[in-house]
């Protein structure tokens, strides 16, 4: 049966050099949706996505952005790049998604925000972590976590420096690699950050290895959505997290 369209709008803001959340959010987005894009600038593509690059890009002016995204009438804005926020800290996190509910007319969720709603509503205090960041960006991840009550047990990192696009040429086979380095007795959930990775393909092999929930940023930016506007999934969504909804 066709596809109604009428359920809701998802408008997303992506990072220009971002090549796996539109696909993510294609496989993931409920039914009778449909998904709009925005690739935002704000950063060098030649420059290692260091903090410094990723504080920028979180502070950069979105306003022609959200002029564009806005042109849907959307019911939803994702902002669609997790550190960006992640190196700035809670405050700032819940500041954007605020001017991007202003400047847009619809709800706002960001990537960052949604990975903190996600890992409470499993009941998770303890988990592991992974990312392709830097070691630095990583840090200020787990001290996000940290000020949203979420105590990072194991943090594995990538082992070398990625730029922009070898963010998202890491295979899902890599993923499942760093998130089962990353596991811990201790860890409740397998948190894997970034909105570039290819880590929703992977989540239904790293929970039957490890027998543990995992959660994605692509992953918990849809189910944030899903329980914010009342939305349905759809049969074939990867991860136990989903089946909370």
């Amino acid at each position: 049966m066709t596809e109604t369209r009428t359920a809701a709008k998802i408008g997303v803001l992506v990072p220009f050099t971002n090549t796996n959340l539109e696909p993510d959010m294609e496989m993931l987005r409920p039914p009778n949706t449909t998904v709009h894009f925005q690739r935002m600038g704000g950063y060098d593509v030649d420059e290692i996505p260091g903090a410094d690059q990723m504080a920028g890009l979180g502070a950069s002016d979105i306003s022609h952005d959200l002029r564009m995204i806005s042109g849907v009438r959307p019911d939803v804005v994702l902002y669609g790049c997790t550190s960006a926020t992640l190196t700035h800290g809670p405050s700032f996190d819940a500041d954007l998604a605020q001017q991007i509910k202003a400047g847009s007319g619809a709800l706002s969720l960001t990537a960052a925000g949604s990975l903190i709603a996600a890992i409470k509503a499993l009941g998770a205090t303890k988990v592991s972590f992974s990312s392709p960041y830097l070691g630095e960006i990583n840090t200020q991840a787990m001290d996000f976590m940290a000020q949203n009550g979420i105590e990072t047990v194991n943090c594995a990192d990538v082992g070398r420096e990625l730029g922009n696009y070898g963010q998202g040429e890491l295979t899902p086979d890599e993923v499942y690699d760093l998130a089962c380095q990353a596991d811990h007795v201790d860890a409740q959930a397998i948190v894997l950050s970034c909105t570039d990775m290819r880590s929703v393909e992977a989540i239904t092999l790293i929970e039957k290895t490890l027998d543990k929930p995992v959660v994605t940023s692509n992953q918990a930016m849809v189910f944030a959505l899903m329980r914010a506007l009342d939305l349905p999934k759809h049969g074939a969504v990867p991860g136990r997290l989903f089946d909370l909804q």
